[in-house]
């Protein structure tokens, strides 16, 4: 078996009349009037939007931008740009004030974030000494429990911030009986690189079965913006950091390997078909190891 882009290849009109098929059914069988999404103007929030909007119509379509403290610049407008183009409603929470009452912001020193430009570089010096200092990604250690101080502050500041937007998410959508339609997809499902009970939590989850090279390809047949396309992907927590600075490997390898991993391809395999190193290959399953407790329910006695 090759491991090649091209094997990533989708129908994307088919595909996407599949999917609006399943958000409308699933609107009409758990009784809803319409559909809210969380936008952060990224590619799969803009893909979800562009599919309910085609399946039930803008008027039935809430879009809920929710920007904080350390979101990118341009996050906002682009989920705008993209809301805007499909005549969908928006409505705007700002998040920073709550954060800020909940104490999220003091979790990390609050001098080294108090200007932008300063917290990514503090934010990607932590990253490499972190690295240094245990031989692993941030990332791949905070799947599970830590005893490191900084990850464990780390990981409430950020993850917090996702809950909450959830949190808001539900209060809408249950003021105005709307379901709430995820947006993760299946490359950052497969490595846990989502939030439980944060962006890891929705109704429905169109996108779960779609690895990230195949929501590309939907976005440019569902005419989402090329600057959304184009823009390099960010979990938009935390200032500095793109999601494959955070996994540690590009999409295109990742969503190969995964394919192959899925396959029940041997390592050595999955190497020769996909050009990935067989040292990316064993840290890629470890993630997906890692972070298997993510994608199952609670634990309960035998």
């Amino acid at each position: 078996m090759d491991l090649t882009p091209a094997q990533l290849r989708i129908d994307p009109e088919r595909l996407s009349q599949k999917l609006e098929k399943f958000i409308h059914t699933s609107v009409h069988n758990l009784n809803r009037d319409g559909a809210i999404i969380g936008l952060s103007g990224g590619l799969d929030s803009s893909v979800v939007l562009a599919l309910s909007v085609a399946t039930l119509g803008s008027d039935k379509v809430l879009g809920l931008i929710m920007p904080e403290r350390d979101s990118q610049p341009d996050s906002e407008p682009d989920a705008r740009l993209q809301a805007d183009g499909l005549g969908v409603e928006v409505e705007r929470v700002e998040l920073t004030p709550i954060l800020g009452d909940m104490g999220i912001y003091h979790h990390l020193p609050e001098a080294a974030f108090a200007r932008r430009g300063i917290a990514a570089v503090a934010v990607k010096a932590g990253y490499k000494l972190y690295t240094g200092l245990t031989g692993e990604r941030p990332f791949l250690s905070g799947l599970e429990g830590t005893s490191f101080g900084l990850l464990k502050r780390a990981n409430a500041y950020y993850r917090m911030k996702h809950r909450v937007r959830m949190v808001l998410l539900y209060s809408y959508a249950e003021r105005q009986n709307l379901l709430v339609v995820g947006t993760a997809n299946k490359t950052e499902f497969l490595i846990g690189f989502f939030i439980k009970y944060g962006d890891g939590a929705a109704d429905i989850m169109p996108l779960l079965g779609l690895y990230k090279a195949q929501v590309r390809q939907l976005a440019k047949f569902l005419h989402v913006p090329e600057k959304i396309i184009n823009k390099a992907p960010s979990p938009d927590l935390v200032p500095g950091i793109t999601d494959e600075f955070a996994i540690g490997i590009t999409y295109e390898k990742l969503d190969l390997v995964l394919a192959g991993l899925e396959a029940n391809m041997e390592m050595k395999e999955i190497a020769e078909a996909s050009g990935v190193k067989q040292e990316a290959i064993e840290y890629v399953r470890e993630l997906v190891k890692r972070s298997e407790y993510m994608r199952n329910p609670p634990l309960i006695p035998d």
